[in-house]
């Protein structure tokens, strides 16, 4: 223990003359017990003047839950007249964090604000104010923090969210879209926006352009996203624009473009989603058998195909009833899964809201991944 704070010492000493740590922020909080925090304590009180101890302190309670000491200890440390102002940026960083774990969010951005005036653009500071900013809805503020930390996945997305907010201002709405785009070519919110809008304007040859360049600047292993967020959108739109969508043979359109694509399984199953929904099974069920043909084990393909076939066989009630219960449970298997972290969701995502990973989503394309 004694050792751990000599070397707290020897740290404070080296950093003196800089408001960073190493150039990656200030360091995370820590993880120790509550006999740690008691040893602590008592070598406070020895010596009132180890801010580092302090600092310390104060994360060992946040750790423990006890972010009312916590908050007292960055206020007191605050106060102090003669603080320099490296320990002072630390404190506030680490007093807003206090207050984001209070759910106090509107001191927590004024407690990240102090700090950002002291250091300047401190990755660690920065990614905190965007990422409370994001919490809560300020989706502009949001994206110039991430342009800052230099990150353009994350500004596009922000810049997405806030073009969403923007209820009444359709034109505005779309600039912004289109802005994303530029800070960020493979952005498949933005692109997604832009063939949706397109659909529900009945703006077909807009479609096909949007949609072929949307699949040229998308990474391709998130690709699926684009089209698993159009099928939603169709399912979920009015039934006006399902009909236009359908009367205009649009699924014509879809599957032409990705048929001038290197085929491959999900592109291939995505062709018979699109013309199952315009009706089409016979086609539909052509493309499934592609899909199995490349890929046996490939479960939603195996679904859609008993899904279509069942209604052609002649079945008994009871086992109707068990095939339909079992079709039913397959089909509310969560189809998407972050590849960082491992997290399951049914409906798509950009960022994951276990780990916070950017575009980690991948189409699970097997029951036991």
């Amino acid at each position: 223990m004694f050792h751990w704070l000599h070397s707290l010492r020897k740290r404070k000493q080296e950093e003196k003359s800089s408001l960073l740590h190493s150039g990656e922020g200030f360091l995370p909080p820590s993880q120790d017990t509550f006999s740690a925090i008691g040893e602590l304590s008592r070598v406070v009180r020895n010596n009132p003047d180890a801010v580092e101890i302090y600092l310390a302190l104060g994360n060992l309670f946040r750790s423990q839950g006890e972010i009312e000491r916590a908050i007292q200890i960055r206020t007191n440390l605050i106060a102090r007249p003669q603080l320099n102002e490296h320990f002072k940026a630390r404190a506030w960083f680490e007093l807003g964090i206090d207050f984001k774990r209070a759910g106090i969010l509107d001191r927590a951005h004024s407690a990240l604000e102090q700090a950002y005036k002291i250091t300047g653009d401190d990755p660690a500071i920065l990614i905190e104010l965007a990422r409370l900013y994001a919490d809560t809805n300020d989706f502009e503020k949001a994206a110039g923090y991430y342009s800052l930390l230099g990150q353009p996945l994350a500004q596009a997305h922000y810049m997405v969210k806030e073009a969403r907010s923007e209820d009444g201002r359709k034109n505005h709405s779309y600039k912004l879209i289109q802005k994303a785009i530029k800070v960020y070519p493979g952005c498949v919110e933005a692109w997604l926006e832009i063939i949706c809008r397109d659909i529900e304007l009945g703006q077909w040859n807009s479609l096909q352009s949007d949609l072929t360049s949307a699949l040229q600047k998308v990474d391709d292993d998130i690709r699926f996203v684009l089209l698993e967020g159009l099928y939603q959108f169709i399912t979920k739109s009015t039934s006006r624009t399902r009909q236009s969508f359908i009367e205009e043979n649009c699924s014509e359109i879809i599957v032409e473009i990705l048929s001038n694509f290197e085929q491959n399984l999900i592109f291939c199953y995505y062709c018979s989603i699109f013309l199952k929904q315009s009706g089409q099974i016979n086609r539909a069920r052509e493309w499934l058998e592609k899909t199995l043909v490349m890929d046996q084990e490939f479960w939603p393909a195996r679904l859609e195909i008993l899904n279509i076939s069942q209604h052609e066989q002649i079945l008994t009630e009871a086992f109707k009833t068990q095939l339909t219960f079992f079709t039913r449970k397959a089909g509310m298997v969560k189809r998407f899964v972050c590849k960082r972290c491992g997290l399951k969701r049914e409906q798509i995502f950009f960022l994951c809201p276990r780990c916070y990973s950017w575009h980690s989503i991948s189409f699970r394309t097997l029951l036991n991944e």
